[in-house]
């Protein structure tokens, strides 16, 4: 069973430490920017790939430093992901970010996270996070796909539309709650939204 909780991170608003400049710290690197692209991030690798390299000119909020990780590089950082080859370091950094109550995430090794980065399906301000708990990635990916393509291109629209519908809604909390479900129902139970 599926014990995690879901949250939405302002990560515009926090510090982000990322150890690892190779393949995986680039997947994670371009994870946190098409999700948040003004969050700042420090990257730490004693390598650095061209293509994150390239990433990083794009985004002014990234901080590139081409040596070894070092205990400093927690202070005041708000989550960590650690993305190398080298376990023994990711353990290493793990036990300071414990200390520390820094939120960690370490890449290919569940046992060592404190949270897992999901597969993202987005399209306007709809965005769906999918876990599988950390078990199967790929499955996480195939459902991204699947939800990418069933979700329709002009979802946004429809967002907006309920926004200007909650915002004229007379009453308590609860009443907008129950005029919302009844305008929203015919979403999940016909083919045509329009239909009563």
């Amino acid at each position: 069973m599926n014990h995690l909780f879901p949250v939405f991170l302002k990560l515009e608003k926090l510090d982000v430490l990322l150890v690892g400049g190779g393949n995986v710290g680039l997947e994670k690197l371009s994870a946190i920017l098409v999700n948040s692209p003004e969050c700042s991030v420090t990257v730490v690798a004693t390598y650095i790939r061209e293509e994150l390299r390239v990433l990083a000119q794009t985004h002014s909020k990234v901080l590139l430093l081409e040596r070894p990780f070092q205990e400093e590089d927690l202070d005041a950082k708000d989550i960590v992901i650690l993305a190398t080859d080298r376990p023994d370091l990711h353990v290493s950094i793990k036990e300071k970010t414990r200390q520390r109550r820094i939120l960690t995430n370490v890449a290919d090794t569940p046992d060592l996270c404190d949270f897992y980065l999901g597969s993202i399906v987005q399209k306007g301000d709809l965005k769906i996070g999918i876990s599988t708990n950390g078990k199967s990635p790929t499955l996480a990916k195939r459902l991204r796909e699947l939800l990418t393509e069933v979700i329709p291109n002009d979802i946004q629209s429809l967002l907006d539309n309920l926004v200007v519908i909650r915002d004229r809604m007379k009453g308590d909390f609860q009443s907008k709650i129950t005029q919302l479900n009844k305008i929203t129902e015919g979403l999940v139970n016909n083919d045509d939204p329009s239909a009563p």
